[in-house]
Protein backbone atom coordinates (compact mmCIF):
# COMPACT_ATOMS: atom_id res chain seq x y z
CA UNK A 1 0.00 0.00 0.00
CA UNK A 2 1.33 3.27 -1.31
CA UNK A 3 0.27 6.74 0.05
CA UNK A 4 1.64 10.05 -1.05
CA UNK A 5 2.97 11.96 1.91
CA UNK A 6 3.09 15.98 1.78
CA UNK A 7 6.68 15.78 2.13
CA UNK A 8 7.42 14.43 -0.99
CA UNK A 9 8.65 16.26 -3.65
CA UNK A 10 5.62 17.98 -5.34
CA UNK A 11 6.63 17.32 -9.18
CA UNK A 12 8.47 13.89 -9.64
CA UNK A 13 7.93 10.21 -8.75
CA UNK A 14 5.65 8.32 -6.34
CA UNK A 15 8.30 7.45 -3.59
CA UNK A 16 8.87 5.22 -0.55
CA UNK A 17 6.52 6.23 2.17
CA UNK A 18 8.09 4.26 4.80
CA UNK A 19 11.43 6.06 4.27
CA UNK A 20 8.85 8.81 4.72
CA UNK A 21 7.68 7.25 7.87
CA UNK A 22 11.68 6.91 9.64
CA UNK A 23 12.21 10.71 8.81
CA UNK A 24 9.65 11.29 10.85
CA UNK A 25 10.78 8.48 13.52
CA UNK A 26 14.23 10.44 13.22
CA UNK A 27 12.95 13.99 13.90
CA UNK A 28 11.35 12.98 16.98
CA UNK A 29 14.83 11.60 17.92
CA UNK A 30 15.80 14.48 17.80
CA UNK A 31 13.52 16.87 19.66
CA UNK A 32 14.48 14.65 22.53
CA UNK A 33 17.92 14.86 21.99
CA UNK A 34 17.86 18.49 22.24
CA UNK A 35 15.42 18.83 25.40
CA UNK A 36 18.25 16.58 27.12
CA UNK A 37 21.00 19.36 26.35
CA UNK A 38 18.99 21.26 29.04
CA UNK A 39 20.75 18.62 32.00
CA UNK A 40 23.72 17.47 30.33
CA UNK A 41 27.37 19.22 31.39
CA UNK A 42 28.99 17.93 28.03
CA UNK A 43 28.04 14.93 25.40
CA UNK A 44 29.54 12.43 27.48
CA UNK A 45 26.29 12.58 29.94
CA UNK A 46 23.70 13.60 27.24
CA UNK A 47 20.74 11.34 27.55
CA UNK A 48 19.38 10.11 23.90
CA UNK A 49 23.42 10.37 23.44
CA UNK A 50 23.89 9.63 19.73
CA UNK A 51 20.46 11.99 18.73
CA UNK A 52 22.50 14.35 16.56
CA UNK A 53 22.85 10.87 13.88
CA UNK A 54 19.73 11.55 12.73
CA UNK A 55 21.53 13.96 10.66
CA UNK A 56 23.61 11.42 9.01
CA UNK A 57 20.41 9.49 8.42
CA UNK A 58 18.68 12.48 6.89
CA UNK A 59 21.60 13.26 4.38
CA UNK A 60 21.33 9.59 2.85
CA UNK A 61 17.96 9.82 2.65
CA UNK A 62 18.46 13.14 0.66
CA UNK A 63 20.84 11.27 -1.55
CA UNK A 64 18.92 8.54 -2.65
CA UNK A 65 15.55 10.79 -2.74
CA UNK A 66 16.72 12.85 -4.88
CA UNK A 67 19.01 10.42 -6.84
CA UNK A 68 16.06 8.36 -7.71
CA UNK A 69 13.53 11.25 -8.64
CA UNK A 70 16.09 13.46 -10.49
CA UNK A 71 18.47 10.76 -11.92
CA UNK A 72 16.60 9.86 -15.20
CA UNK A 73 15.84 13.34 -15.86
CA UNK A 74 19.39 15.55 -17.03
CA UNK A 75 18.76 16.24 -20.32
CA UNK A 76 15.04 17.53 -20.02
CA UNK A 77 16.31 19.22 -17.30
CA UNK A 78 18.59 21.88 -16.07
CA UNK A 79 21.18 22.78 -13.07
CA UNK A 80 19.26 26.21 -13.10
CA UNK A 81 15.55 24.32 -12.89
CA UNK A 82 16.97 21.41 -10.52
CA UNK A 83 18.26 23.76 -8.04
CA UNK A 84 14.89 25.56 -8.18
CA UNK A 85 12.85 23.16 -7.41
CA UNK A 86 15.13 21.56 -4.46
CA UNK A 87 14.59 25.85 -3.04
CA UNK A 88 11.23 25.42 -3.59
CA UNK A 89 10.99 22.53 -1.31
CA UNK A 90 13.48 23.32 1.47
CA UNK A 91 13.44 27.06 1.82
CA UNK A 92 9.91 28.12 3.22
CA UNK A 93 10.57 26.25 6.38
CA UNK A 94 14.06 28.12 6.89
CA UNK A 95 12.58 31.10 6.74
CA UNK A 96 9.50 29.92 8.95
CA UNK A 97 12.25 28.72 11.31
CA UNK A 98 14.30 31.88 11.17
CA UNK A 99 11.19 33.99 11.71
CA UNK A 100 10.13 31.90 14.79
CA UNK A 101 13.50 32.22 16.13
CA UNK A 102 13.17 36.15 15.70
CA UNK A 103 9.80 35.97 17.76
CA UNK A 104 10.78 34.08 20.68
CA UNK A 105 14.30 35.82 21.11
CA UNK A 106 13.56 38.13 24.12
CA UNK A 107 11.60 35.30 25.86
CA UNK A 108 14.66 32.96 25.80
CA UNK A 109 17.20 34.89 28.86
CA UNK A 110 19.19 32.59 30.94
CA UNK A 111 22.42 32.72 32.35
CA UNK A 112 24.06 31.14 29.41
CA UNK A 113 23.21 33.60 27.08
CA UNK A 114 22.14 37.25 27.81
CA UNK A 115 19.11 38.00 25.18
CA UNK A 116 18.60 41.64 26.96
CA UNK A 117 22.12 43.07 25.47
CA UNK A 118 20.93 42.46 21.79
CA UNK A 119 18.97 45.37 19.68
CA UNK A 120 16.15 45.13 17.62
CA UNK A 121 18.68 46.56 14.89
CA UNK A 122 20.72 43.51 15.65
CA UNK A 123 18.21 40.48 16.09
CA UNK A 124 16.19 42.19 12.64
CA UNK A 125 20.05 41.57 10.63
CA UNK A 126 20.46 37.91 12.19
CA UNK A 127 16.49 37.26 10.92
CA UNK A 128 17.63 38.48 7.41
CA UNK A 129 20.84 35.97 7.74
CA UNK A 130 18.92 33.34 9.01
CA UNK A 131 16.69 33.57 6.34
CA UNK A 132 18.99 33.99 3.49
CA UNK A 133 20.80 30.95 5.27
CA UNK A 134 23.50 33.17 5.49
CA UNK A 135 26.04 31.60 8.58
CA UNK A 136 27.03 33.93 11.25
CA UNK A 137 30.83 33.50 12.58
CA UNK A 138 32.02 32.82 15.87
CA UNK A 139 32.21 35.86 17.98
CA UNK A 140 29.98 37.30 15.68
CA UNK A 141 26.14 35.99 16.71
CA UNK A 142 23.64 37.43 18.49
CA UNK A 143 23.48 34.21 21.15
CA UNK A 144 27.32 33.94 21.86
CA UNK A 145 27.08 30.56 22.19
CA UNK A 146 28.98 29.69 18.33
CA UNK A 147 26.29 28.36 16.35
CA UNK A 148 26.04 29.68 12.75
CA UNK A 149 22.29 29.75 13.35
CA UNK A 150 21.46 31.44 16.56
CA UNK A 151 17.83 32.37 15.90
CA UNK A 152 17.44 28.49 14.58
CA UNK A 153 19.79 26.34 15.49
CA UNK A 154 19.93 23.03 13.13
CA UNK A 155 19.25 25.72 9.92
CA UNK A 156 23.37 24.63 9.51
CA UNK A 157 22.33 21.02 8.26
CA UNK A 158 20.10 22.81 5.28
CA UNK A 159 22.93 24.88 4.31
CA UNK A 160 24.82 21.37 3.75
CA UNK A 161 21.93 20.46 2.29
CA UNK A 162 22.44 23.24 0.13
CA UNK A 163 25.91 22.46 -0.55
CA UNK A 164 25.34 18.31 -1.39
CA UNK A 165 22.45 19.60 -3.94
CA UNK A 166 24.71 22.00 -5.74
CA UNK A 167 27.69 19.29 -5.69
CA UNK A 168 25.37 16.71 -7.08
CA UNK A 169 23.75 18.88 -9.77
CA UNK A 170 27.34 19.91 -11.10
CA UNK A 171 29.69 17.33 -9.98
CA UNK A 172 28.32 13.97 -8.37
CA UNK A 173 25.24 13.23 -10.95
CA UNK A 174 28.31 12.88 -13.27
CA UNK A 175 30.27 10.23 -11.67
CA UNK A 176 29.60 6.58 -13.15
CA UNK A 177 28.73 4.05 -11.01
CA UNK A 178 32.62 3.12 -10.35
CA UNK A 179 33.86 6.38 -9.30
CA UNK A 180 30.97 7.15 -7.17
CA UNK A 181 31.54 4.22 -5.24
CA UNK A 182 35.70 5.62 -4.74
CA UNK A 183 34.11 8.36 -3.60
CA UNK A 184 31.65 7.01 -1.25
CA UNK A 185 34.60 4.64 0.14
CA UNK A 186 37.54 7.50 0.06
CA UNK A 187 34.54 9.76 2.28
CA UNK A 188 33.65 6.67 4.17
CA UNK A 189 37.16 6.63 5.76
CA UNK A 190 38.05 10.45 5.79
CA UNK A 191 34.53 10.38 8.42
CA UNK A 192 35.85 7.31 10.24
CA UNK A 193 39.07 8.76 10.99
CA UNK A 194 37.89 12.02 12.11
CA UNK A 195 35.23 10.52 14.49
CA UNK A 196 37.58 7.94 15.83
CA UNK A 197 40.80 9.98 15.80
CA UNK A 198 39.34 13.19 15.79
CA UNK A 199 38.95 15.73 18.89
CA UNK A 200 35.09 14.89 20.21
CA UNK A 201 35.12 10.83 19.63
CA UNK A 202 32.16 11.39 17.94
CA UNK A 203 30.34 13.49 14.33
CA UNK A 204 28.69 15.84 16.56
CA UNK A 205 29.68 18.58 14.12
CA UNK A 206 28.96 21.17 11.54
CA UNK A 207 26.74 23.63 13.45
CA UNK A 208 29.67 26.21 13.92
CA UNK A 209 31.76 28.22 11.52
CA UNK A 210 34.85 26.56 13.32
CA UNK A 211 37.82 24.54 11.70
CA UNK A 212 36.61 21.08 12.89
CA UNK A 213 32.71 21.90 12.43
CA UNK A 214 33.33 23.15 8.65
CA UNK A 215 35.31 19.82 8.12
CA UNK A 216 33.71 17.25 9.99
CA UNK A 217 29.84 18.34 8.84
CA UNK A 218 31.64 18.53 5.38
CA UNK A 219 32.42 14.68 5.76
CA UNK A 220 29.39 13.90 7.30
CA UNK A 221 27.34 15.26 4.03
CA UNK A 222 30.08 14.26 1.26
CA UNK A 223 29.52 10.49 2.63
CA UNK A 224 25.93 9.92 3.40
CA UNK A 225 24.60 12.08 0.52
CA UNK A 226 27.00 10.31 -1.71
CA UNK A 227 26.49 6.69 -0.08
CA UNK A 228 22.51 7.41 -0.57
CA UNK A 229 22.94 8.40 -4.58
CA UNK A 230 24.84 5.34 -4.85
CA UNK A 231 22.40 3.15 -3.61
CA UNK A 232 19.88 4.57 -5.13
CA UNK A 233 21.64 3.46 -8.57
CA UNK A 234 22.59 0.12 -7.11
CA UNK A 235 18.78 -0.68 -5.54
CA UNK A 236 17.35 -3.54 -6.24
CA UNK A 237 14.40 -4.36 -2.93
CA UNK A 238 13.91 -7.52 -1.48
CA UNK A 239 10.66 -8.33 0.79
CA UNK A 240 11.37 -7.08 3.64
CA UNK A 241 8.09 -7.46 6.20
CA UNK A 242 7.78 -5.14 8.65
CA UNK A 243 10.31 -2.57 7.90
CA UNK A 244 8.99 0.45 8.96
CA UNK A 245 8.82 -0.79 12.54
CA UNK A 246 12.48 -2.27 12.19
CA UNK A 247 13.36 0.66 11.09
CA UNK A 248 12.01 2.51 13.82
CA UNK A 249 12.96 0.54 16.56
CA UNK A 250 16.34 0.77 15.20
CA UNK A 251 16.88 4.59 15.00
CA UNK A 252 15.29 4.72 18.43
CA UNK A 253 17.80 2.39 19.84
CA UNK A 254 20.58 3.68 18.24
CA UNK A 255 19.73 7.35 19.58
CA UNK A 256 19.20 6.23 23.00
CA UNK A 257 22.61 4.50 23.27
CA UNK A 258 24.63 5.71 26.08
CA UNK A 259 28.00 7.46 25.40
CA UNK A 260 30.88 4.63 25.03
CA UNK A 261 34.02 4.61 26.08
CA UNK A 262 33.83 8.38 28.42
CA UNK A 263 36.34 10.22 28.49
CA UNK A 264 39.49 8.34 28.27
CA UNK A 265 38.67 6.28 25.17
CA UNK A 266 36.68 8.48 22.85
CA UNK A 267 37.76 6.44 19.96
CA UNK A 268 35.56 3.83 21.02
CA UNK A 269 32.33 6.30 20.74
CA UNK A 270 33.95 7.38 17.65
CA UNK A 271 33.87 4.00 16.26
CA UNK A 272 30.30 3.43 17.40
CA UNK A 273 29.57 6.66 15.11
CA UNK A 274 30.94 5.55 12.33
CA UNK A 275 29.65 2.03 12.45
CA UNK A 276 26.17 3.54 12.81
CA UNK A 277 26.71 6.17 9.93
CA UNK A 278 28.57 3.73 7.41
CA UNK A 279 27.06 0.96 7.96
CA UNK A 280 23.98 1.13 9.73
CA UNK A 281 21.87 3.66 8.12
CA UNK A 282 22.50 2.60 4.40
CA UNK A 283 21.43 -0.76 5.75
CA UNK A 284 18.28 1.33 7.18
CA UNK A 285 17.75 3.15 4.14
CA UNK A 286 17.90 -0.44 2.01
CA UNK A 287 15.10 -1.82 4.23
CA UNK A 288 13.22 0.82 4.69
CA UNK A 289 13.16 1.39 0.29
CA UNK A 290 12.66 -2.45 0.25
CA UNK A 291 9.35 -3.09 2.10
CA UNK A 292 6.09 -1.54 2.04
CA UNK A 293 3.50 -0.78 4.49
CA UNK A 294 1.23 -3.73 5.21
CA UNK A 295 -2.19 -2.17 6.75
CA UNK A 296 -3.79 1.07 7.12
CA UNK A 297 -2.40 2.11 10.57
CA UNK A 298 0.84 1.12 9.42
CA UNK A 299 0.41 3.76 5.69
CA UNK A 300 -1.17 6.49 8.16
CA UNK A 301 1.40 6.55 10.54
CA UNK A 302 4.13 6.84 7.89
CA UNK A 303 2.13 9.62 5.63
CA UNK A 304 1.73 11.55 8.68
CA UNK A 305 5.21 11.44 10.00
CA UNK A 306 6.64 11.93 6.83
CA UNK A 307 4.11 15.02 6.79
CA UNK A 308 5.41 16.47 9.64
CA UNK A 309 9.45 15.30 9.08
CA UNK A 310 10.80 18.35 8.21
CA UNK A 311 8.57 20.93 9.24
CA UNK A 312 9.18 19.60 12.90
CA UNK A 313 12.71 19.61 12.50
CA UNK A 314 12.97 22.93 11.35
CA UNK A 315 10.45 24.71 14.17
CA UNK A 316 11.32 22.91 17.06
CA UNK A 317 14.57 24.54 18.22
CA UNK A 318 13.35 27.95 19.06
CA UNK A 319 11.09 26.26 21.56
CA UNK A 320 14.18 24.18 23.04
CA UNK A 321 16.02 27.59 23.71
CA UNK A 322 13.09 28.53 25.50
CA UNK A 323 12.82 25.22 27.69
CA UNK A 324 16.46 25.41 28.23
CA UNK A 325 16.17 28.95 29.83
CA UNK A 326 12.88 27.92 31.98
CA UNK A 327 15.17 24.95 33.35
CA UNK A 328 18.28 27.33 34.03
CA UNK A 329 16.37 29.85 35.56
CA UNK A 330 14.04 27.64 37.24
CA UNK A 331 16.84 25.26 38.46
CA UNK A 332 14.45 22.64 37.59
CA UNK A 333 15.25 18.60 37.57
CA UNK A 334 13.84 16.42 34.56
CA UNK A 335 10.75 15.17 36.49
CA UNK A 336 10.01 18.52 37.46
CA UNK A 337 10.24 19.76 34.08
CA UNK A 338 8.52 16.55 32.41
CA UNK A 339 5.11 18.21 32.10
CA UNK A 340 6.61 21.01 30.11
CA UNK A 341 9.12 18.23 28.06
CA UNK A 342 5.68 16.17 27.03
CA UNK A 343 4.55 19.51 25.72
CA UNK A 344 7.18 21.00 23.73
CA UNK A 345 7.23 17.43 22.14
CA UNK A 346 3.16 17.15 21.14
CA UNK A 347 2.86 21.38 20.76
CA UNK A 348 6.02 21.19 17.91
CA UNK A 349 4.48 17.99 16.42
CA UNK A 350 1.29 20.15 15.98
CA UNK A 351 3.35 23.55 14.92
CA UNK A 352 4.90 21.56 12.44
CA UNK A 353 1.56 20.54 11.11
CA UNK A 354 -0.12 23.36 11.14
CA UNK A 355 2.66 24.89 9.49
CA UNK A 356 3.03 22.13 6.50
CA UNK A 357 -1.06 23.14 5.72
CA UNK A 358 -1.19 27.00 6.31
CA UNK A 359 2.82 27.89 5.25
CA UNK A 360 4.70 25.49 3.30
CA UNK A 361 2.18 23.69 1.19
CA UNK A 362 0.81 26.94 -0.02
CA UNK A 363 4.46 28.74 -0.62
CA UNK A 364 5.54 25.74 -2.04
CA UNK A 365 2.59 25.72 -4.88
CA UNK A 366 3.10 29.56 -5.24
CA UNK A 367 6.89 29.12 -5.74
CA UNK A 368 5.96 26.21 -8.08
CA UNK A 369 3.81 28.48 -10.29
CA UNK A 370 5.94 31.27 -9.80
CA UNK A 371 9.53 29.81 -10.44
CA UNK A 372 9.03 27.05 -13.18
CA UNK A 373 8.21 26.78 -16.76
CA UNK A 374 4.76 24.57 -16.86
CA UNK A 375 5.35 22.01 -19.60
Amino acid sequence: MRAISSSAFADTKPHYNILDGLRGVAAITVVCFHIFEAYATSHLDQIINHGYLAVDFFFILSGFVVGYAYDDRWGKMGVLEFLKRRFIRLHPMVVLGAVIGAMMFYTQGCSVWDVSKISITMLLFATILSALLIPATVGSEIRGVGEMYPLNGPSWSLLFEYIGNILYALFIRKLPTKPLTALVIVAASGLAAFAIWGPYGDICVGYSMTGDNILGGSLRLIFAFSAGLLLSRVFKPINIKGAFWIGAVAIVTISAIPRIGGSENLWLNGLYDTICAVIIFPLLVYIGASGKTENKFTTRVCKFLGDISYPLYMVHYPFIYLYYAWVKNENLTFAQSLPGALALIFGCIALAYVSLKLFDEPVRRYLTKLLLPRK
